[in-house]
Formats: C-alpha cells, structure tokens, sequence
C-alpha cells in the first residue's frame, strides 16, 4: 500500500503536452467496451469488439452510458476521445493513473477523476482503482482500469427501470455512479473499523512485535483514503455549485446530499485515524509496563539476595578468630537466620502490596 501510495508517474520527461503515455499497471489483456442505452420507454446494453460502435451514442437522445476497461489500449480511448471531442489534455489524464481526484470544466462537458476503493475480503484489505468519468450533453464515459467495479447496482436499476434513473437525465446518472463510488468508502471504512477494534484487543491484551507492523499497515491504509477522500470534497463542491449548461437545478439536491455523505466519511476516517494513533500510545505504554513488571521483580529478587549476599560473604571470608567457624551448629545458625531474613523481607514487600 506505502509503495502504491507514493510512486511517481513514470513518464519522460519532454513529451509534448497532451502525449498519451499510461502510467499504471496493466490490469487487463484486453480492453473492454460496453455501453448502456436507455430512456423512459426503451433501454439496450451491449458489449461490442470495436469503438466505432459506440460513435452513433454521441448524437441520441437516449442517455447513453458507455464503460471501457483497460486503460493500456491507447489507440481505443484515443479513437473514442477524439470522436466525442475530448481535448488531448484530458486523454491524457485518462490514460495516467496517478492523478488525484479532480474536475475540468471543459464547457461542453464536464471530466472528473475518482479512486474507486473497494474492500477485498480473501486479502482483507483495500484494492484501489482510478475512474474516470466524462458528462456531456447526453452520454456519460467511464474509464476503469479493470472490470470488476462498484455500479452493478446502477446497472440492476437501469435494466428493471426502478428507481428514477430512467426518467431522469445523463446528469443523474453521473452522480448515481459517483454517489456508488462515495458508498463503497463507508463499506471500506467499516471494515477498517473492525479491524481498529480488533487490534484495540490485542494491543490491551497480547501486544506482540506483529502488532506495530498491523497498526502502521492500517496506518497507511488510513493516509490513502484521506489521499483520495479529501480532493473528492472540492469535486463534489464544485459539481454542486456548477453553473455548467450540464448539470441541472433538480440534480443538484443530490449532488449536495453526496457532498453531506463525504464530509461523514472525512469525519468518521478522521476519527478512526485518531484511534490508531491512541494505539499506538497504548502498543508503547503495555510495552513500557510489561518492562517495568518485569524490572520490578527483578528488583525485589536483588533485593532479597542483598542481605542474604552480605551474610554469605561475612562468614565466607574464613578468618581464624570468627568463633562461629568453630561451633557445631554455626552453620544450621546462619542458614537460619539468612531464610528468617529472607521470609522477613518478602512479607514486608507484600505489606507494601510490592508484590
């Protein structure tokens, strides 16, 4: 997660602006095409072999959703670009995986970048892509750099007509995808709160050198959701506060209303970000108790054996004129006295609750 979080985009430096060069892995063999197309009364979905097939959507007055996946297939999502009349800049931000979430108001339509974060549940742990979305006057284009996303609901809705997705605008249907994306982060955040809970057990009752490597991993896990949470603020601000010919006055409610849902998720990230760090303190704090239990009772032990020492070594030294050497019980004598000191002292530090 640290390496995908701070790697740089690996593009040569003196390119012409606008040169399309993807940066990211490889997530897909082939590049895949589908699209959706639908109004009140009818709807159509398919998945097509070339781009070319997608060019009559432009001009429809159907809404039309078209979703490619693969972000390596330069050839097709520039073909798709420059039919639609994406400006070259913009393809380039496509094709490049790096980017922040962001919004370009290009007037004749409108291009915004997310990070889809999904949970995976057989690596427990975050999976991250970058969607990006194109708006126009009555498509909307989504770029994924995988299949496997967050909008088969969307879809589910589209193909049954519940809902209102098919009655309202290509607008709506831009923020039911975003809205899906901005969902799936209080599923990923409720995960990661489960497993904060999990560690408070164990960082109070078995800390172990694991348990430091499992609290900086969500530590990190936590930065990168704030990485992607926090931009997205300013893009749905700015989609709410549009006066863009594309988004229309009953639309924005809902646009405002996912802006609500993001200021919770900074709140409850934030809040779980506090948490870690109290693990922490508390992982040092059981570490620095265990210690001083531990030193505690090796103190006592010295302590014990400090009389008990002095007295050894008095009638160790052997001296001729110690009438002690010489008695018949002297030596039961001083083994007494050393296990009457010795029981003295431990009742003593009992007393004292030491012990």
């Amino acid at each position: 997660m640290a390496q995908k979080m701070f790697r740089k985009g690996m593009k040569k430096p003196g390119l012409p602006p606008g040169s399309m060069v993807h940066i990211g892995d490889k997530k897909i063999e082939k590049a895949k095409i589908t699209f959706m197309d639908y109004d009140d009364q009818k709807f159509t979905e398919k998945e097509v072999d070339s781009v070319k097939m997608c060019y009559p959507l432009k001009d429809t007055r159907t809404v039309s959703w078209i979703n490619i996946d693969g972000l390596h297939d330069l050839d097709l999502i520039s073909c798709l670009c420059e039919h639609f009349g994406i400006h070259p800049l913009i393809q380039e931000d496509v094709v490049n995986t790096e980017h922040r979430p962001k919004i370009e108001d290009m007037e004749e339509y409108l291009f915004m970048i997310l990070k889809m974060i999904k949970w995976d549940e057989q690596k427990n742990e975050i999976q991250s892509e970058q969607v990006s979305f194109i708006l126009g006057s009555n498509y909307v284009v989504t770029f994924q750099e995988q299949p496997g996303d967050v909008f088969e609901a969307i879809r589910e809705r589209i193909r049954t007509h519940s809902g209102r997705i098919r009655k309202m605008g290509n607008d709506y249907l831009a923020y039911s995808l975003m809205d899906a994306v901005v969902d799936e982060y209080f599923v990923v955040l409720e995960n990661l709160g489960e497993k904060i809970q999990n560690m408070e057990e164990e960082v109070l009752l078995s800390p172990t050198t694991s348990t430091i490597q499992k609290l900086h991993r969500i530590k990190n896990q936590l930065l990168f959701l704030r990485k992607s949470v926090w931009p997205l603020r300013e893009v749905i601000t700015r989609l709410e506060r549009s006066e863009s010919k594309l988004i229309k006055k009953q639309t924005v409610p809902y646009f405002r209303d996912m802006y609500d849902n993001t200021i919770q998720i900074i709140d409850m990230m934030e809040t779980m970000r506090d948490m870690n760090s109290g693990l922490f303190d508390m992982y040092l704090s059981s570490l620095s108790n265990k210690m001083n239990e531990v030193m505690k009772v090796l103190t006592i032990i010295a302590t014990i054996f400090i009389p008990l020492t002095f007295i050894a070594g008095v009638y160790g030294m052997n001296f001729r004129n110690m009438p002690e050497l010489g008695w018949k019980w002297g030596y039961f004598a001083v083994l007494g006295i050393m296990l009457i000191v010795g029981l003295w002292m431990v009742l003593f530090f009992k007393r004292k609750k030491w012990l």
